[in-house]
């Protein structure tokens, strides 16, 4: 072994060691990799940023900003919900939650289908009466299995078909993952139906900020906008479309005041005070298309702010606590006028142990109350100070958008035609998907912007380089006639098991796309030193990168769910162990069947 190839693979190591610690982030440890191969002379200066010009950057990058468009639009959600209006049994909810998670990974990236999709697993533990964590692992499992189906369903199989398309100058194409990545995902979903009671049932998440202030529900007021679908519904057909989630408290019609009847018909031009959960009056708002009270003098002065020149920032909301001795205290908003005075807008009002019902613009205002501020983000720090209120930073509240529903949907099965049918590369296909869902305000540029995993991206083109030191310095042709004469011993099923197993126990440690930057070139050369084609092994080393059931570290999908579910360490390797066995054994077999060796 020559000099370089050992540096190469000390340099490596030491990443892997470092991701083990766990004493710097994924993307500093890879910085960190960077430096040390240059230090080293292992990447060439002129090389150490090619990785971030490279075709999986943008294709990560753009499919996370795909993923958030498809998640704000709420169609998944709201598909789900009535799905489980009629599933009552625990086992049932839990096989439609990573039946649906699961599905849904393999059209959008796994982690985002995931976030859109853990909303309804809470409000189903909460009609049973349960914890959360019986739904959440499992769906964070069935949300991995998912995305072995499909090229863009997670980011280990975009980076394999890179390196099949550098060793036979075809790539895999967007659908070349599903038989092996369906029959895995079939496995799963019988398996958690039966094997989620491994799952401790008191495990709890940490009280929210919410939770903690009692804020049960919200008052907000809406304006019944022209081509709206509850114009000429009758106040029953509105609140049981709902399912019963949002209150119609009172409705004004023509300035007068009145306690709505349930056989009233709705009209154009009604406004109606709601109260309920964020979520369940986000969604009323965005399914009926209603328009909040003060949009119009809102529209009003954002024209007359353009006119004089000034910059009036992205708009959005922000949950704040009325503070005691601040401006807001005993007063109204109608009465501060705070449109004019402050640029801002009252969306919404909660008071803990009441239910209000008064117009927005005349409730007065106590100490205590949470209240929904809409505004220009770049001043609402400042107008939060001068009205004597503290910002709820822990909570993400949509309340008073609007979202496009189809849109996002459509322009995703677009660019996965266009590349399934081979007439556009996939990073130009993305990309333009990307920019489509942010010009046609699907989702707004702060928000994709929010949705795109920077520390992913930086780590992956901070590796992508030291990778590549595998192949350069010919360390990964070294490593590959190791493992080769290992495997001289062993069946042809027993190779492929190999590399299989190998990253089934790298990625706990590593991030999964770490894992096939360093294994996949490793894969291809092993199989070319045993004669046979690349890609059952390359294949297996996306399934194994894929399939982290044992810790909460390995992927970002466990990641997520740890804290809401209240899980602790070992509990992921209690459910996820015999999954990781089901998947070797069956995984290997299913691979060979689909992708043969020679």
């Amino acid at each position: 072994m020559t000099v370089p190839q050992s540096l190469s693979i000390a340099t490596l190591l030491g990443m892997m060691a470092l991701f083990i610690w766990g004493r710097f982030r994924y993307d500093v440890t890879a910085i960190i990799a960077l430096l040390a191969a240059l230090l080293l002379g292992i990447v060439k200066p002129e090389d150490a940023f090619r990785g971030f010009s490279d075709d999986i950057v943008v294709i990560v990058g753009s499919a996370l900003v795909i993923s958030g468009a498809v998640q704000r639009s709420g169609v998944l959600e709201r598909a789900l919900r009535k799905v489980s209006r009629h599933v009552t049994r625990v086992r049932s909810q839990l096989l439609v939650l990573t039946g649906t998670v699961g599905v849904a990974s393999a059209l959008v990236k796994n982690i985002g289908a995931l976030a859109m999709l853990m909303p309804a697993s809470f409000q189903m533990a909460k009609r049973n009466d349960t914890s959360p964590s019986v739904f959440l692992m499992p769906m964070s499992f069935a949300a991995l299995l998912g995305g072995l189906m499909t090229l863009v369903g997670t980011s280990p199989n975009i980076i394999v078909s890179r390196v099949r398309e550098q060793m036979t100058g075809h790539p895999f194409g967007m659908f070349d993952y599903t038989p092996v990545g369906l029959g895995l995902f079939v496995i799963g979903l019988v398996y958690l139906r039966f094997a989620y009671r491994l799952v401790p049932r008191d495990r709890r998440a940490a009280a929210t900020m919410g939770e903690a202030l009692d804020i049960t529900g919200y008052v907000t007021e809406v304006v019944l906008p022209a081509g709206s679908p509850a114009v000429g519904e009758t106040v029953q057909a509105f609140l049981d479309r709902h399912e019963g989630e949002i209150v119609l408290t009172q409705m004004l019609r023509a300035g007068l005041r009145s306690a709505p009847g349930m056989a009233m018909t709705l009209e154009e031009g009604d406004t109606l005070i709601l109260s309920g959960a964020p979520d369940a009056l986000e969604r009323a708002i965005a399914t009926d298309r209603l328009a909040y009270e003060g949009e119009g003098r809102e529209a009003a002065q954002e024209q007359r702010d353009k006119d004089k020149g000034s910059s009036t920032g992205e708009i959005g909301v922000v949950e704040a606590v009325v503070n005691m001795g601040g401006m807001l205290e005993g007063q109204t908003a109608g009465r501060l006028n705070l449109q004019r005075m402050f640029g801002v807008n009252l969306v919404a009002i909660s008071r803990r142990g009441e239910r209000l019902s008064r117009r927005l613009a005349n409730t007065v205002l106590r100490a205590g109350d949470v209240v929904v501020l809409q505004g220009p983000l770049d001043t609402m720090p400042e107008r939060l100070r001068q009205l004597g209120c503290l910002p709820l930073a822990e909570r993400d509240l949509r309340l008073g958008s609007r979202r496009t529903t189809w849109l996002p949907i459509l322009v995703l099965a677009g660019a996965m035609f266009l590349t399934a049918m081979g007439w556009v590369p996939v990073a130009v296909a993305f990309f333009a998907a990307a920019g489509l869902v942010m010009a046609t305000g699907a989702i707004s540029p702060r928000e994709a912007y929010d949705h795109v995993e920077w520390p992913i991206l930086i780590m992956l083109g901070a590796l992508i380089p030291v990778s590549d030191t595998l192949r350069t310095t010919g360390a990964s042709e070294v490593i590959a006639t190791g493992l080769a004469h290992v495997a001289t011993t062993l069946p042809a099923w027993g190779a492929v098991a190999l590399i299989l197993a190998a990253a089934m126990a790298v990625t706990p440690f590593l991030n999964n796309a770490a894992t096939v930057l360093v294994m996949a070139p490793i894969a291809a050369q092993f199989a070319g030193d045993l004669g046979y084609r690349p890609e059952a092994f390359l294949m297996a080393t996306a399934v194994g990168a894929g399939c982290d059931f044992l810790t909460p570290i390995g992927h970002q999908c466990n990641t997520l769910v740890m804290g809401p579910g209240g899980y602790r360490f070992a509990d992921y390797a209690r459910l996820g162990a015999p999954l990781s066995l089901l998947v070797l054994l069956l995984g290997t077999p299913l691979i060979l069947f689909f992708w043969p060796l020679a």
